[in-house]
C-alpha cells in the first residue's frame, strides 16, 4: 500500500513539476488565440482600452493542466504535498532560469552563429538570446504569482472540501482554481509590467481581465478531466487505500 502511494506522489509530482517548467519556458512565445482557432481577433474594450484581443503566451496552454494536478495532489496527499511540490517546482524554476542566462553569457562557435533556413539566414546566438533572455520582472513576476496562485489554490480547496466532505470535487476543484487563476493573472501582470515597465495600470488590469476570461473558461471545459482522472487513480489505489489517503489529505 505504502509502495503505491509513493509511486503515485512520484508520478503527479514529476508531472507537475515538468508542466510548470514547459510553461515558463513555453511562454515566451505570444500567440493568436482566435487566428489559432481560425476566427478574426476580437475588438475588446477594456477600462478605456480598445482592440483588445486574446493574444495569450503559450503557458497559458499548460497553466490549466498545472492548477488540475495542484487539485488532484491535493485530494490525495493534502496541505503538506502541495507546498512540497510549489516550493519544488519554484526553486527547479529559478535554478533553470539560472542554467539559461549562464549559457547567454557563452561564447557561441563560429559555425553555429550564422544558419541558413527556408526562411533566410538566422543569427542563432541572438535568437537563443532574445527566446530565452527574459526580463527580470517576468521571471519574478511568473515565479511570485506561481507560489501566491499554489497556496491559494490549496486554501480554498480545504475551505470548499470542508464544506463538501469528499462530495463535488468539480466545487472545490474548480472552484479553487478559479480563484487562484484570477490572482495569479494580475499578480504576474503587476509586478512584470505595471513595477517592472512601467504600464498604466488600468492597461495592466485590462490585460488581466482577458487573460482570466481565457482561463475561466479553460478551467470550466476541464472540470470532466478532474472526474476521468480521479476514477483512474481510485482504480489503481483501489478503495480502501483511496478512502485512507484521502482522509490523511484533510489532516495535513
Amino acid at each position: 500500500m505504502q509502495e503505491k502511494s509513493n509511486r503515485l506522489f512520484y508520478l503527479l509530482g514529476a508531472f507537475f513539476v515538468a508542466n510548470a517548467l514547459l510553461a515558463e519556458f513555453i511562454g515566451v512565445k505570444i500567440f493568436s488565440l482566435e487566428k489559432t482557432l481560425g476566427f478574426d481577433p476580437l475588438d475588446l474594450e477594456i477600462f478605456g482600452y480598445q482592440n483588445l484581443s486574446f493574444n495569450l503566451t503559450a503557458g497559458v496552454l499548460l497553466w490549466p493542466i498545472v492548477f488540475i494536478m495542484t487539485d488532484i495532489i491535493n485530494e490525495y496527499f493534502g496541505r503538506r504535498g502541495v507546498r512540497f511540490l510549489s516550493y519544488t517546482a519554484a526553486g527547479l524554476i529559478a535554478y533553470a532560469y539560472i542554467m539559461v542566462y549562464f549559457s547567454m553569457s557563452l561564447t557561441p562557435a563560429d559555425f553555429w552563429i550564422n544558419r541558413d533556413t527556408n526562411f533566410g539566414k538566422i543569427d542563432m546566438n541572438l535568437a537563443f538570446n532574445t527566446i530565452f533572455g527574459q526580463g527580470l520582472w517576468i521571471i519574478v513576476g511568473s515565479l511570485v504569482a506561481f507560489l501566491i496562485g499554489q497556496l491559494v489554490d490549496v486554501t480554498v480547496f480545504h475551505y470548499f472540501k470542508s464544506i463538501t466532505g469528499s462530495s463535488k470535487i468539480w466545487l472545490r476543484a474548480t472552484g479553487s482554481t478559479l480563484v487562484s487563476q484570477f490572482i495569479d493573472s494580475f499578480v504576474v501582470l503587476f509586478i512584470a509590467f505595471y513595477i517592472g515597465a512601467g504600464w498604466d495600470i488600468k492597461l495592466v488590469l485590462a490585460i488581466g481581465v482577458v487573460n482570466y476570461i481565457y482561463k475561466f473558461v479553460v478551467a470550466v471545459f476541464l472540470t470532466p478531466l478532474l472526474y476521468i482522472i480521479h476514477f483512474i487513480i481510485d482504480k489503481y489505489l483501489g478503495k480502501g487505500l483511496s478512502e485512507k489517503l484521502q482522509f490523511e489529505a484533510t489532516l495535513s
